[in-house]
């Protein structure tokens, strides 16, 4: 009886230190969970509230306020009292409070878009005080908090509606092919998100109107009805005829519409950084010729459109590309502050409205984010930049006359603030490759004054594998570059690993990034605990390095890219445990392009990949974005010759998924089913898959169908 007492116990015991057993990712946690149930909690809605205070929402039905010591002081209001004001008002109640998209207009007023209107909240009557409903069918909507009138847009005409919704109509084209205030001109390139814009008091709108008769109708077919209907779209190719854009300023007193002058280059111009002045006196364009290689910015009357003055003029032998308005300083009407690449980096630059170049306000190897806000007085600016490191995001305060910069964040990682009112606090959240999020409220000297949240890793419960960032040299032998590489769980450095390259490589992105995960996503994660080991680099060619780390692709997109990729190849090859026969790549868009370029130029090297929505010859391409980077067929022939994979079909060895989504209105089918054509002429092998309902990108269900079958893909070959 003893003896088995004793073995018992010693059975018991052993279980007891058995450590749990930490849990496997699904699919389903990779491509949805990550923004769902696998993401670190966070403080939803924060927005400055008064001088020092900051809001917040909870549960998505109470708005709390935090004082600037992180305290939390009350609940201004909850969803209950909201849609018992609905209700009262005659609208119908929310299911949840619209946290993403609510605004103060002072300490009393809550305004907030539900079911596609506009609403403002008195909380000190509890009553809304103005709701603008607007037709079911409005898009654009784009309120002016001032006085409370909502611009936007049905179909193709754009319209107003003031606080009393009465609703008046501003633009009268039948011909569909011509788009007032929409936010698709120039297929949002040059930093455009939308085209209506508000004068600072109100009394203006400013609005693109394009015309786009005479682009190209290009064929997207819909599968969904009994016969297939073919649903058109216009889409400017490269070296093809593009839009034209011209600038409208409508008075809401006068009820007439001015367009602005704009004589430089041809038609075919672009239009960028449209800005008021404090005053309304003014409107300020960025005119960049079609090349994308000079750029004037122009001063016009705003009563009249008239043409009154260049100020400046920007040109590069390769392009320039302004993206942002102009920052006027508080109190001034005649200072502000410009983006400029023109020294190589992302800086700001002070002018005059009279064209004259005051000073170059900060300067240095590393770019300028984001500009968070001034101080009241004007004489500081506050930034975001790369100084501290091209893979992190840090606030910085910036004298305006003397350049002087003072870093406020502290903590290695990448960070986003909300500056209060006053300036004089701002909130910081961040995250690092060690810190899932982490919430304080600091003063505009750095000192943190509350921590208000450090979130716990929601995926610590989690088997995953090891993820590391490091830097090698570019193809130049000089450039560092900076890589992620994720083991297995468990990892047995005796052991041969097969390697998945995920890459993207293109302009304006950056994967890298000392931030949560290091900037992957789960399904990289999801990969590694399956066996393999995860390999990205960001190339010569991908985002916040400056300006001739970027713009090396020009003429010749994805050659040098290649050559950047393959030293990360080489690298790999260096780590004993990599299996050098199973390599293989996945990348979408511009990634899919350099998966297609990766697998056809090295087929020694590459044994499958997974190309999704791939630009297969640039000469398929739109106009703003491929004319940039390409020039035309036409100016450079033997560019397009060299990058077009149509060529590249014959030297497909290994095996290569391509994916598309039939209405792709951004990379055209026509790029992979002329690689298919390609391939079947040279007698080589391509597997193909098409989401029929699908445009660029996936979401959803749909996306955890495609990332499903990438991974089948890669289980199957790899």
């Amino acid at each position: 009886m003893k003896k088995i007492f004793f073995i018992l116990t010693l059975l018991i015991s052993s279980v007891l230190l058995i450590p749990a057993q930490k849990k496997q990712l699904t699919i389903e946690d990779a491509v949805a969970g990550q923004w769902k149930q696998l993401y670190p909690e966070h403080i939803q809605g924060i927005k400055a509230y008064s001088e020092n205070d900051f809001t917040y929402v909870t549960n998505y039905k109470e708005i709390h306020v935090m004082n600037k010591t992180g305290k939390d002081i009350k609940i201004l209001t909850d969803l209950k009292e909201l849609n018992s004001a609905l209700k009262n008002a005659g609208h119908s109640e929310l299911k949840y409070f619209p946290y993403w998209d609510y605004q103060w207009t002072d300490k009393e007023h809550l305004t907030f878009k539900a079911d596609g209107n506009y609403y403002v909240y008195n909380l000190q009557t509890k009553k809304i005080e103005t709701d603008v409903i607007l037709p079911k069918d409005a898009s654009n909507i784009n309120p002016c908090y001032n006085n409370n009138y909502v611009a936007y847009t049905v179909k193709n005409n754009l319209y107003f509606a003031d606080n009393k919704s009465e609703t008046v109509q501003i633009t009268f084209d039948e011909n569909e092919g011509i788009v007032n205030g929409s936010d698709y001109v120039h297929r949002q390139e040059f930093g455009i998100n939308k085209g209506i814009f508000w004068s600072p008091e109100g009394n203006y709108i400013a609005f693109y109107r394009k015309d786009e008769t005479m682009v190209a109708d290009y064929p997207l077919v819909d599968v969904s009805t009994r016969i297939a209907t073919v649903k058109n779209t216009k889409y400017p190719m490269i070296g093809e005829k593009s839009e034209e854009v011209t600038l409208g300023i409508y008075n809401l007193k006068t009820g007439k519409t001015v367009f602005c002058d704009v004589q430089d280059f041809t038609k075919e111009h672009y239009l960028t950084s449209i800005t008021w002045d404090p005053d309304e006196k003014y409107i300020f364009i960025g005119v960049l010729n079609r090349g994308q290689n000079h750029l004037k910015m122009n001063k016009y009357d705003a009563q009249t459109g008239t043409f009154l003055k260049t100020l400046f003029e920007e040109k590069n032998e390769r392009y320039a590309e302004p993206e942002h308005p102009l920052f006027f300083l508080p109190g001034k009407t005649n200072e502000f502050l410009y983006y400029s690449e023109r020294d190589g980096f992302d800086h700001l630059y002070l002018y005059n409205t009279e064209g004259k170049l005051i000073k170059q306000v900060t300067k240095g190897n590393w770019a300028v984010l984001d500009i968070k806000g001034f101080d009241t007085k004007g004489q500081n600016i506050f930034i975001t930049s790369t100084e501290e490191s091209p893979i992190e995001k840090h606030l910085y305060k910036v004298n305006i006359k003397t350049g002087k910069r003072q870093k406020l964040t502290s903590n290695s990682g990448t960070h986003h603030v909300i500056l209060s009112n006053s300036k004089k606090y701002f909130f910081d959240s961040y995250s690092n490759t060690e810190i899932a999020n982490n919430n304080r409220i600091c003063d505009n000297k750095g000192k943190i004054l509350k921590g208000i949240l450090n979130a716990k890793e929601p995926l610590d419960s989690f088997n995953l594998g090891k993820m590391s960032i490091g830097t090698m040299k570019a193809a130049n032998g000089k450039t560092d570059l900076y890589y992620r590489l994720i083991t297995p769980p468990n990892f047995d450095p005796k052991k041969k690993y097969p390697v998945v390259v995920y890459v993207y490589g293109g302009p304006h992105a950056q994967l890298v990034t000392n931030s949560r995960l290091g900037g992957a996503r789960l399904w990289n994660y999801y990969m590694a605990q399956k066996g393999y080991i995860m390999f990205t680099v960001d190339n010569r060619g991908s985002a916040n390095r400056g300006f001739e780390f970027e713009s090396i692709i020009h003429r010749q997109c994805g050659q040098l890219e290649m050559k950047d990729q393959m030293k990360g190849i080489d690298f790999l090859k260096s780590l004993p445990y990599v299996d050098t026969a199973r390599i293989g790549v996945h990348g979408w868009s511009y990634g899919g392009f350099m998966t297609t370029s990766l697998i056809t130029n090295y087929p020694k090297i590459f044994k499958v990949a997974v190309a999704g929505g791939p630009v297969i010859d640039w000469k398929y391409y739109e106009v703003m974005y491929g004319e940039r980077y390409m020039d035309t067929p036409k100016e450079n022939p033997e560019g397009f010759k060299k990058t077009s994979l149509l060529n590249k079909a014959k030297d497909l060895k290994g095996r290569l998924l391509m994916i598309h989504g039939y209405v792709d209105p951004v990379v055209v089918p026509q790029n992979s089913l002329d690689f298919i054509r390609s391939c079947i002429k040279a007698g080589t092998d391509i597997d193909y898959f098409l989401y029929p309902e699908s445009e660029h990108n996936m979401r959803g269900k749909t996306r955890v169908h495609l990332m499903k079958k990438v991974t089948r893909y890669f289980d199957d070959y790899l």
